[in-house]
C-alpha cells in the first residue's frame, strides 16, 4: 500500500459550522488564528487549535490538515497522552499508520516561578522555561507511544516573544528550555532537527504548538545563503535555536515540503533594517534558495515559488498592504497565502514567511 498523502488547505470556518456533520473520517486537526476553529462549542472529533496569532486579511480562514490514500481508506485514530499532572501540557492528537498531527496548550502563569522542576533541569527556570519542557516533554512521549518518531514540523507561539524577563530575551529562555526538552528525550540540538516556527502572539495568550510526525525521517534541507539556526554564534543567545530551514517527506505525495519560518537573514545577520519591501524580498531569495536545494535532493524539478502556500507573519499591520504587493508579484496570482499580526523572533524583523509544497497525490 503507499503512503498516506498530507493535504492542507485554508478554509472558511463559516464552511465548517455550515457542514457540522460532515465526513471527519480524512481529517488530522483544525488550526484556527485568533482562536480555534469553532470554538462556539459545535464538537468534532479531531484536534483543534490556534496559533492566537491574529488574522490580517479573512479572518475566518482556518487550516485543515487531511490525509488521504489511493489504496484504501485511511484509518485514523485519535489520542489524548493521560500524564497531564500538574503542568496542564495534554497533548491532543490525531494519527494514522504514517502520519501524526498533535497540539498542546499551556498557560505558562500557571508555574510558579518558585515551581520545583525536573531535578536534570535548573531550579531558577522561568515560568515560560517551565511550561515548555512540559510541553515538549509530552511531545515526546506521545511520539514514543505512537511509534512516530520522527517530529517533522513544528509551530511555536509564545506571548511576549521579544520581551525581556529575567535578564534574558523571552525567545531565548524558550529556545534553552526546547534545547533541554530535546536533551532529556535524547534528541539531538542540531543537524537532525525538525523544521519549525517560533513567533509572538499577544501578551497573555498560552503557550501553543501544533506539530507533524512521522515514521519516515524527513530529508532535512538547509539554506547555502544561511547559516544554520542551531550554529548561530553567542550574540543571538547562550542556546542556538534547534531546528531545520525546511524538510521534506521523499516517499510522500501531497503536502511533503515544510518551508520553516524565513526572514530577511543572509548567513546570520538581519538585513535591510527598516525597509520591509527588501525585506520580503530578501526573505522571497531564501525561500527561492530552500525551493532549489530540494529539488537538488529530490534529483528533479519537483517544487517552484509559484506552486507554494503561504502564511506571513507581520510585525506592523501598516505594512501589509507593501507586504503582499511585494509577494504577490513573486507568485501567481491566486496563491494560497494567510496573513497573520505576530512578533519576529528578532526584533528588527518586519516580516516572517513559512511555506509548503507537494505534488499531486
Amino acid at each position: 500500500m503507499s503512503a498516506a498523502a498530507l493535504q492542507l488547505d485554508y478554509m472558511p470556518t463559516a464552511m465548517l459550522r455550515a457542514h457540522p456533520d460532515r465526513g471527519w473520517n480524512d481529517v488530522l486537526g483544525l488550526v484556527g488564528y485568533t482562536e480555534p476553529p469553532l470554538a462556539d462549542g459545535t464538537h468534532v472529533p479531531v484536534p483543534v487549535t490556534a496559533s492566537r496569532t491574529p488574522a490580517l486579511i479573512s479572518p475566518d480562514l482556518c487550516e485543515v490538515w487531511r490525509v488521504t490514500c489511493s489504496d484504501a481508506p485511511v484509518h485514523l485514530e485519535n489520542g489524548l497522552n493521560p500524564r497531564m499532572g500538574d503542568s496542564g501540557a495534554t497533548v491532543s492528537y490525531r494519527y494514522c499508520e504514517d502520519l501524526l498531527f498533535g497540539s498542546v496548550t499551556i498557560d505558562e502563569h500557571r508555574f510558579a516561578l518558585e515551581q520545583a522542576v525536573p531535578v536534570a533541569e535548573p531550579t531558577h527556570a522561568t515560568a515560560l522555561e517551565q511550561a515548555t519542557l512540559a510541553a515538549y516533554g509530552q511531545i515526546f512521549e506521545v511520539l514514543r507511544s505512537s511509534g512516530h518518531g520522527h517530529l517533522i514540523r513544528v509551530w511555536n507561539y509564545l506571548p511576549d516573544i521579544n520581551r525581556e524577563a529575567g535578564g534574558e530575551e523571552r525567545y531565548r529562555q524558550f529556545n534553552g528550555a526546547r534545547q533541554r526538552a530535546f536533551r532529556a528525550s535524547g534528541r539531538p540540538i542540531a543537524g537532525n532537527v525538525p523544521a519549525a516556527s517560533a513567533l509572538g502572539s499577544p501578551a497573555g495568550s498560552p503557550l501553543s504548538i501544533y506539530f507533524l510526525a512521522s515514521r519516515e525521517a524527513p530529508a532535512l534541507i538547509e539554506n547555502p545563503r544561511q547559516t544554520s539556526a542551531y550554529h548561530y554564534p553567542r550574540r543571538y543567545g547562550v542556546h542556538s535555536p534547534s531546528f531545520s530551514r525546511a524538510c521534506m517527506l521523499a516517499r510522500s505525495s501531497g503536502t511533503n515540503l515544510f518551508v520553516s519560518g524565513t526572514a530577511s537573514i543572509v548567513g546570520h545577520e538581519s538585513l535591510h533594517a527598516g525597509d520591509v519591501v527588501a525585506q520580503t524580498q530578501e526573505t522571497l531569495a531564501n525561500i527561492a534558495a530552500l525551493i532549489e536545494e530540494a529539488n537538488r535532493m529530490a534529483g528533479a524539478p519537483r517544487y517552484s515559488l509559484e506552486g507554494l502556500k503561504f502564511k506571513v507573519y507581520v510585525r506592523r499591520p501598516q505594512d501589509l498592504e507593501v507586504i503582499a504587493r511585494t509577494l504577490t508579484a513573486a507568485v501567481r496570482p491566486d496563491a494560497p497565502i494567510v496573513y497573520l499580526k505576530a512578533d519576529v523572533c528578532r526584533t528588527d524583523l518586519l516580516v516572517e514567511v513559512e511555506a509548503t509544497g507537494g505534488i499531486p497525490s
